[in-house]
């Protein structure tokens, strides 16, 4: 099965050539491509099946991504946003990825990282690389120490178990092979995880780890 691809950038020709390299590689699918936030709308609305992932621009007429991510995650909730921008400033990749947003990039990653991201971000709901992490660890130092979470208290082993497997950005089938129970077992930790922690998504999930200091890569 094919990773559905939508793309919305205002440049015209750093659009279409993303478009080319995404109509390039054999499981991806470009479903859609827009210019702005609300022709990208309009298309979405009118799509048999929406994309699995939404490459977006931040700086973009009318509407910015800020905005967009917003009404997206509203309005389509299983499109996974993958922020792709020439601004890399912590205090934004921190607040997108904040906002709902599954992974950040700079325009100036390479190739294998934007196609590693876009499949990362379909098999385990995010992708964070150490830009994104240090971005989000400054932020947290930013705020001040953050009130005491006591992990054990309100997760059980398991959940702590699987959400650290989560944040090793490993996929649910992954997970189950590895702690030995059915993938429909590890969605049900998920889902608690994400109830639990009030995380909109599995990014989320990552982050509240991150800023409790539950988890850590350096």
């Amino acid at each position: 099965m094919s990773i559905k691809v939508a793309v919305v950038d205002d440049q015209n020709i750093f659009r279409q050539s993303l478009c080319f390299l995404i109509e390039s590689i054999a499981d991806f699918e470009l479903v859609a491509s827009a210019a702005d936030g609300d022709t990208l709308l309009a298309t979405l609305a009118t799509l048999p099946l929406l994309p699995d992932v939404l490459l977006m621009d931040m700086s973009m007429p009318g509407m910015d991504g800020i905005e967009l991510n917003t009404i997206l995650n509203k309005r389509f909730p299983t499109v996974k946003v993958i922020v792709l921008s020439v601004h890399g400033q912590n205090r934004l990749i921190s607040k997108m990825i904040s906002a709902g947003a599954a992974a950040y990039l700079v325009k100036n990653c390479d190739r294998d990282e934007l196609i590693t991201a876009i499949k990362t971000t379909y098999t385990t709901g995010y992708y964070m690389n150490k830009q994104v992490l240090v971005a989000i660890q400054e932020k947290n130092r930013s705020v001040g120490k953050l009130k005491h979470f006591d992990a054990y208290t309100i997760l059980t082993d398991r959940e702590i178990q699987v959400l650290e497997m989560i944040c090793n950005q490993y996929a649910s089938a992954e997970i189950a092979e590895k702690l030995f129970i059915s993938a429909r077992t590890v969605e049900g930790h998920r889902n608690n995880l994400l109830l639990k922690t009030q995380s909109r998504n599995t990014a989320g999930l990552v982050l509240f780890a991150i800023k409790h200091q539950l988890f850590t890569l350096f």
